[in-house]
């Protein structure tokens, strides 16, 4: 008895020596503002972006009077994330479709990687999300009664080949109530250039959950092939007034992004394009036009009750050079049709900042509480608990439950995982959605060796980031700033600046990363309200998309790291 007493006190003894080192987050603030913000909106005005920092590749459906929407997020977790609106314009977000670790493995997967462009529709009571995980599966469809979740398990469709697939039902004529996937895929013969795709139909059996049939081409190249266009993707089917619909995107995510439409009387086709394609673009715009709107298109057209007709899409705001740190929005236009055609931007019009709304009821009261998404705002999280808020996101998908929210703190294990190692580390972090930002927190962390760090982190992908926090090195206690700016850096980062740091037991340090569209600046405190910088005029433009690559946008979160779990 003795002997198994004396056992388990060393265990006991071992376990509280070997306990994870935690870092405890509290008062984190994020504010912001934009350049744009001096246009203002006058009653009964919107502004664009609707959905403000890295929301890409919307999609949209109405259902009865209320509209739901879904973004990709790539290998970011939980990721699809699900808005609600009653007007178009005000979005709560009401949960995330891929909010369970087992339902898909990003693995080691760069950050642009795993779930592209998903499409979301609704049938006979059910949701669907169409959706692919590149690199990590391929194309699944998941549903759910309520868009708020659960969502199911993936139903994957191997015959499917491809990109950014979405789901149409044809509720009558020659489709007879039947169900097609329409997707970017190969083209039927070899490629004849880089970026030759082709958009493609197949029927699918909701019952059965497969599809059925033969797979056919709507559309090889683009809407003018001897242009060699590029990149024909994001294909949506609508039906209106006898005619199928055709719209897709065409050249690419950059700036020469843009919207094409085609039509005919079958599903399956021929589609005819329209002649004045493409039917939204800003691509040969003059580049010094003063706060210019780049790369649109990923359009999806949706109805209001009243039958107007609205359009979502991605585009960007750079602060320079095709230079933005946010990522790709989602915006908001309505559709006009002209002779049977939809026309979101008519060639030569740039995207305006604000514009009439919507005639539609505005949100509840429960609604209108939710967090903004659009114009200067500041959000202070208090890590009330037990959970994070919804549009909070991890890098890939945990394995382990590493962090907890409780009672104002955020306190997360620093893990060996680490931030540029594709590894799984002990991040999260929520979306940059202006130009000029400004994120804090207070951070209590006692490193104990050499590698051990704890702060704030300002994230494009594991090759571009910076930090700043209290870390350790030499036996001494610092607070530093590193970055790192691709694959000649080391991958914890080069130190940019730091100094030594001595606190009390238990006393939180004060971090603050303030963003100034290309430039950083890093500030930590000891006091409330007194501020000492460490960093001014760092090189941001290392968080542009131009610079890092990839579909993400900027990410300011928290992040620890443990040189020994």
């Amino acid at each position: 008895m003795k002997r198994s007493i004396l056992a388990l006190a060393l265990l006991a003894s071992t376990a509280a020596n070997a306990a994870p080192n935690t870092a405890q987050f509290s008062n984190f603030v994020y504010s912001g503002s934009d350049p744009s913000d001096a246009v203002r909106a006058a009653p009964g005005q919107y502004r664009n972006p609707i959905l403000q920092g890295f929301h890409p590749d919307p999609s949209v459906v109405r259902v009865g009077k209320d509209f739901y929407l879904v973004n990709s997020t790539f290998a970011w977790f939980p990721g699809l994330p699900v808005f609600h609106s009653t007007d178009l314009v005000h979005w709560e977000q009401v949960g995330n479709a891929l909010d369970r670790p087992g339902m898909l493995d990003f693995k080691r997967l760069g950050l642009s990687r795993a779930v592209f462009a998903p499409a979301i529709t609704h049938h006979d009571g059910l949701f669907y999300i169409l959706n692919t995980c590149v690199d990590c599966g391929g194309n699944f469809l998941i549903t759910a009664k309520d868009p708020k979740g659960p969502w199911s398990d993936p139903v994957w469709l191997p015959e499917v080949g491809g990109i950014d697939a979405s789901l149409f039902f044809d509720e009558g004529g020659d489709g007879g109530g039947r169900a097609w996937i329409v997707n970017n895929d190969n083209p039927p013969g070899p490629a004849e250039y880089s970026g030759h795709r082709a958009i493609w139909i197949q029927e699918y059996d909701p019952k059965a959950r497969k599809t059925i049939g033969p797979r056919s081409v709507l559309l090889d190249k683009g809407v003018n092939p001897a242009a060699k266009p590029i990149w024909p993707e994001g294909p949506h089917i609508l039906k209106k007034d006898g005619w199928y619909y055709l719209i897709a995107a065409e050249g690419g995510t950059a700036e020469g992004h843009s919207q094409v439409v085609l039509r005919g009387k079958s599903v399956t086709g021929p589609y005819v394009p329209y002649k004045d394609n493409p039917i939204l673009t800003q691509r040969g715009l003059p580049r010094d036009r003063p706060l210019p709107i780049t790369s649109a298109g990923h359009a999806d057209l949706v109805d209001t009750p009243d039958g107007q007709w609205w359009a979502t899409f991605l585009a960007v705001r750079p602060y320079g050079d095709d230079l933005y740190n946010t990522g790709r929005e989602t915006f908001l236009l309505p559709v006009e049709w002209k002779d049977g055609w939809p026309i979101i931007l008519p060639n030569g019009q740039t995207i305006p900042y604000v514009k009439t709304a919507p005639k539609l009821p505005p949100p509840s009261k429960e609604g209108a509480k939710a967090p903004p998404s659009a114009g200067p705002f500041r959000v202070a999280e208090t890590f009330a608990g037990p959970e994070l808020p919804k549009s909070w996101m991890t890098m890939r998908i945990p394995t382990s439950r590493w962090w907890s929210v409780k009672g104002g703190i955020l306190s997360l294990e620093a893990r060996k995982d680490r931030i540029g190692g594709n590894d799984q580390p002990s991040i999260w972090a929520r979306r940059q959605q202006h130009m000029n930002a400004t994120v804090s927190t207070t951070v209590r962390f006692e490193p104990r060796a050499d590698g051990d760090k704890a702060g704030l982190v300002a994230v494009q992908n594991d090759a571009f980031y910076w930090f700043v926090g209290l870390v350790r090195d030499g036996g001494k206690t610092l607070v530093r700033v590193e970055k790192r700016a691709g694959d000649k850096d080391a991958v914890d980062g080069v130190v940019v600046a730091e100094k030594a740091v001595s606190l009390e037991k238990s006393q939180g340090l004060n971090l603050k990363i303030s963003v100034r569209g290309g430039a950083l600046d890093f500030a930590y405190g000891t006091a409330p309200g007194t501020w000492e910088t460490l960093k001014a005029d760092a090189d941001g433009t290392t968080l542009s998309t131009k610079v890092a690559g990839g579909f993400v946008g900027t990410m300011l979160g928290v992040y620890a790291h443990g040189a020994e779990d």
